[in-house]
């Protein structure tokens, strides 16, 4: 058999993680469903829901929104990367996927896309004209 005291600070501890799991607002309703123990994600000093939104340079972004990516690239930022490959007159950006659970930078994502800034060379009083890229 377990000493009384052993017994007495197993009843204690547990009534202590039981207290801490259930702290809520005294005004919350009544059939509000079970809360978790987990801290809700935050954005900045916001929380969001991250089924439906997420965290993007301190913005809260709906899943389906998208951003530029260079001159002529979009990508979905709550999934992807924009990252700078090449600078100067012929900019070459890379989309890249972001892994989720971990904390995705561009010189370990995986390429989902090439993004080239695409320039036109106007060769006067010929009317040619050539696409670089």
């Amino acid at each position: 058999m377990m000493p009384r005291c052993c017994i007495l600070v197993l009843v204690w501890a547990i009534t202590v993680f039981l207290s801490q799991c259930s702290k809520g607002t005294t005004d919350a309703p009544v059939d509000s469903g079970p809360w978790l123990c987990q801290p809700a994600p935050r954005c900045g000093n916001k929380i969001y829901n991250p089924s439906e939104q997420c965290c993007y340079d301190d913005a809260i972004l709906s899943l389906e929104q998208t951003r530029r990516c260079g001159s002529n690239c979009t990508f979905w930022p709550c999934f992807e990367l924009c990252c700078p490959e090449s600078f100067g007159p012929q900019q070459k950006f890379l989309v890249k996927l972001k892994v989720l659970g971990t904390k995705s930078q561009c010189h370990s994502s995986p390429i989902s896309r090439s993004c080239y800034r695409v320039k036109e060379v106007r060769y006067p009083f010929s009317g040619r004209t050539d696409i670089s890229g």
